[in-house]
């Protein structure tokens, strides 16, 4: 089994994009640690991308019958799902085995989100001095202006930006495709650097068609977007806890709260339940009762 390598992959995920503390870490760790253990002492030989939700339903039984309060199985369930939704956004694998797994019902924690004044703060403070500023200025941009994933942006290629009918096409989780609509201003940004910075790059073979590009002509890697974006953060002197996929969440609550139908949301999102897509609702029981009374043909209208 290979399964220190993956669990060192995902320590550094923890830790670079998801800013952990050394604590919250070790606890993630700590829970994949004890799916290790339990197989091990299982004498189930499987690695992470082989092992199947019925080796995990055996677990959680293991895991209970070890005394563990619900409390403490959830967490630990909790970070087993992390690891495999960290495999899965790596390709490592293409189907969740947590998904079936029945757990006890925990809230579900809204993403830290940034304000369109922080947002503009961020974008204002890049020094567009620098050939990699303007750069950097689109990228923000277009990370905010069409919601993508990290690893989505840095794979953008140039022929899948259709400047003429404000559409970018993006290959997404297992290699789904979707078309994403993106603002003027994002598209703006997009054209000033191919026509004036990246034009002057020593391009590097297999790279031609990424738009993104390093000084070197190579593509970005996620880590060099995280750092990008932790200097901002740092040069505004913001105290949140931002990294790329804060971009992501805010350009979907944003919408949300403006008015934006959830279907639709969840479309450019790419993703595959609408309940992912629910926890960027500001919306209590209470408004959601009211809108079906209103709405419903089927309420009770007098």
């Amino acid at each position: 089994m290979n399964w220190q390598n993956y669990i060192n992959g995902f320590s550094s995920f923890l830790k670079l994009e998801k800013s952990l503390s050394q604590n919250s870490i070790e606890a993630y760790i700590h829970d994949v640690d004890k799916l290790a253990q339990y197989l091990d002492s299982a004498q189930i030989d499987v690695s992470p991308e082989k092992i199947e939700t019925r080796h995990l339903q055996d677990f959680i039984k293991w895991i209970n019958e070890l005394g563990m309060s619900a409390a403490t199985q959830s967490r630990v369930l909790s970070g087993i799902r992390g690891f495999y939704k960290y495999l899965l956004m790596e390709n490592i694998i293409h189907i969740d085995p947590t998904d079936l797994l029945d757990s006890p019902k925990i809230g579900r924690k809204l993403p830290d989100t940034l304000s369109l004044e922080e947002i503009n703060q961020l974008i204002a403070a890049i020094d567009l001095s620098k050939p990699e500023g303007q750069r950097n200025k689109a990228i923000l941009e277009t990370l905010y202006g069409c919601g993508l994933r990290v690893s989505e942006l840095i794979n953008l290629k140039i022929s899948n930006v259709f400047f003429n009918t404000g559409f970018i096409k993006i290959i997404g989780k297992g290699n789904k495709e979707r078309l994403v609509p993106v603002g003027s201003v994002a598209l703006k940004q997009i054209k000033i650097y191919l026509e004036n910075i990246r034009v002057h790059l020593d391009v590097k073979k297999d790279c031609e068609d990424i738009l993104f590009l390093n000084r070197r002509g190579s593509k970005l890697t996620r880590v060099m977007i995280f750092t990008i974006i932790k200097r901002l953060t740092k040069e505004i002197k913001l105290n949140k806890n931002i990294h790329p996929h804060t971009f992501r969440h805010s350009f979907a609550s944003h919408l949300i709260d403006g008015g934006a139908d959830l279907r639709a949301v969840q479309e450019m999102l790419g993703h595959e339940s609408i309940t992912t897509t629910e926890i960027y609702t500001h919306l209590d029981r209470e408004y959601l009762r009211d809108a079906i009374i209103r709405f419903h043909p089927r309420s009770n209208k007098k």
